[in-house]
């Protein structure tokens, strides 16, 4: 087979994996819409956003775990609901984490707060309809991550698999809680150092969307010490990679491509990789137009013009892409070294491109 049918057949096999979990978890949660959304709870947005919201991603953890399970297992369907799983959890986190950033959008949609918020308002209800967006997109994160678990235990797989898969399942979810505080932390600092930026890229994103799963993955399936290590290594290489693709999207991405407003990162001030790189390599006069641009009260489209123009004189555009290339080498390097079925290897080569597509 030559590479580029390898790279077809790879592509294939992925894009119908997220058709597939796409199914398997709007099927899910709208069934439990209908068991739980009784009385009032009924005429809210919950009732038909939480299907919406579950099948608008790419998938990638799933699509990882599963591919994790192929590296020691066959094709099989229950394998591929408790994958998908791991979308709920994801679900439950973008959920959250749009309450802590104050983002008013979530895949080309309104955030949940933001749909409950206006929910409120169309009803004239009393008090504060901000407070009440915020405090029921957080039970609806709640719902989402008990569901996680509940389609995991639902599967279909039998109790040792589940029992292999269960230390790594409750890694990721730790590590991700841990990771949101530690970005929050970052946040709320002048500027963290590079440092702390990178502890919580691994913490939260990079073990959180590729290491994590993919072990959990090969856990279930029962894979030997060695193929596991590999994984991990791999997973924590691309998915620190993967993060700093995400930082470069949420600075120079097109909305049209993210599903959330140029330079979203900047007006919600986050202390990315891509902000703190160029306080890192900013000369003297660099940093003083810095300090002026962290002063401001407001990040408009003007302010993100600068922004970008700052980013990229300094440099620290072209220094994350080569980070990124670099760490995408050194973890296809990884699985190289040990012996992987051929579908599984072309997945994650695949899998790695996808992952850190460059901007430009």
């Amino acid at each position: 087979m030559t590479a580029t049918a390898s790279a077809a057949g790879s592509a294939g096999w992925l894009d119908a994996l997220r058709r597939r979990c796409g199914t398997d978890v709007h099927a899910f949660v709208t069934e439990r819409v209908r068991e739980h959304f009784t009385g009032r709870a009924a005429d809210t947005p919950a009732a038909t956003a939480l299907p919406e919201f579950v099948t608008g991603g790419k998938f990638l953890r799933p699509m990882f775990a599963y591919t994790g399970w192929r590296c020691g297992g066959p094709e099989n369907a229950a394998a591929l609901r408790a994958a998908a799983s791991l979308e709920l959890l994801h679900c439950f986190a973008l959920v959250q984490d749009d309450v802590m950033d104050g983002s008013a959008r979530r895949r080309g949609r309104p955030s949940m707060h933001v749909r409950f918020a206006r929910w409120h308002e169309e009803q004239g209800l009393s008090g504060s309809a901000t407070r009440f967006g915020e405090s029921a997109a957080v039970l609806v994160g709640d719902l989402l991550l008990v569901w996680s678990e509940q389609l995991l235990h639902e599967s279909g797989l039998d109790a040792d698999a589940l029992a292999r898969g269960r230390p790594g399942y409750n890694r990721l979810r730790s590590e991700l809680a841990v990771g949101q505080l530690g970005d929050l932390v970052n946040d709320a600092r002048t500027l963290p150092s590079w440092a702390d930026v990178l502890d919580v890229i691994r913490r939260k994103s990079g073990n959180y969307t590729v290491r994590r799963p993919l072990e959990f993955g090969a856990a279930l399936a029962g894979c030997p010490e060695d193929v596991v290590t590999a994984l991990g290594t791999y997973g924590g290489l691309l998915g620190e990679a993967f993060q700093f693709r995400d930082d470069l999207l949420g600075v120079f991405g097109d909305p049209a491509v993210t599903g959330k407003p140029a330079g979203d990162d900047l007006r919600e001030r986050k202390a990315s990789s891509v902000v703190v790189l160029t306080r890192d390599l900013a000369d003297h006069r660099q940093r003083a137009e810095l300090g002026d641009l962290l002063a401001l009260p407001e990040v408009d489209d003007d302010a993100v013009a600068m922004w970008r123009a700052l980013i990229t004189a300094t440099g620290a555009r072209d220094q994350l892409e080569k980070l990124i290339d670099e760490r995408v080498r050194r973890a296809l390097e990884a699985i190289d070294l040990v012996s992987l079925p051929r579908q599984a290897f072309s997945a994650l080569t695949l899998l790695a491109s996808r992952c850190t597509e460059r901007v430009r």
